[in-house]
């Protein structure tokens, strides 16, 4: 003789639970994936921008040459 009995109703409500859990461990993973997807995305262009800003040494400028006088209409 059982001391209890699991009920349709019951036996319902558990399946809705395991699915709700089910469905939040899998969107938390998914959340996890893309938070790191996004912040290997966000490191890496943290380091093109730090490598814009770092200066190159440029080459020594040409010499300016004089330019011949113009001739004056007047």
């Amino acid at each position: 003789m059982p001391i209890a009995r699991i009920t349709t109703p019951g036996l319902t409500a558990m399946a809705a639970s395991v699915i709700l859990l089910w469905s939040c461990l899998i969107s938390e993973q998914v959340l996890v994936c893309r938070a790191v997807r996004e912040q290997a995305e966000v490191l890496r262009d943290l380091n093109r921008l730090r490598q814009r800003e770092r200066s190159e040494p440029v080459s020594a400028p040409i010499p300016l040459r004089p330019r011949p006088p113009r001739a004056a209409e007047g």
